[in-house]
């Protein structure tokens, strides 16, 4: 007995079959040798809630990973580099900012600022860069551990904002937005 059901099944099953034999006949699939695949990163760096970008230059990103450090791109992301390795004491980012006026300028705040449960990653504070992500220097808020906006002022990159989130479970002296005013 042949229902709809079945009619169903069985035309979606042929369609399957002839269209994937059509299309093995049409492909040479010699054209696919000469191609490799390849892993083109960033290998390591979990989930991101902080990326910045250079303004007037739409090829230059940043982003900071959860458990990865800091990446950048200077190909609109088909290539990828750690910039922070061996340079900041931890490894959580949780947010990045670029100055619009200084593109050298970059200024990155650490720990885990999406905070989920009692698995957030804290931080060791403020880290600065002039040199376009090749250098950095720690600035301090070192207890703040979860930092999670950094502004720049768009016409002088030394007047910096930064939202602390501070110790996340409990009050916390650290909590709170800091200006520098002297970078």
């Amino acid at each position: 007995m042949i229902t709809t059901r079945n009619y169903f099944y069985r035309s979606t099953f042929m369609g399957f079959l002839l269209t994937a034999s059509l299309s093995a006949a049409i492909i040479d699939t010699s054209l696919l040798q000469s191609m490799e695949w390849r892993n083109i990163g960033p290998f390591r760096g979990g989930r991101s809630t902080a990326v910045a970008g250079v303004v007037d230059d739409n090829t230059t990103y940043y982003f900071g990973a959860t458990g990865g450090g800091v990446w950048k791109t200077n190909d609109a992301g088909i290539s990828w580099r750690n910039v922070s390795d061996g340079q900041f004491g931890v490894g959580s980012i949780g947010a990045i900012a670029v100055s619009p006026s200084d593109p050298n300028t970059i200024y990155v705040g650490t720990g885990t600022a999406c905070v989920r449960g009692v698995s957030s990653s804290h931080g060791d504070g403020v880290y600065k860069s002039v040199d376009g992500g090749e250098t950095w220097k720690h600035l301090g808020l070192k207890d703040t551990r979860q930092i999670s906006k950094v502004i720049i002022h768009p016409n002088n990159p030394d007047l910096v904002y930064v939202a602390a989130q501070g110790t996340p479970w409990t009050g916390s002296q650290d909590r709170g937005i800091y200006r520098s005013i002297d970078g």
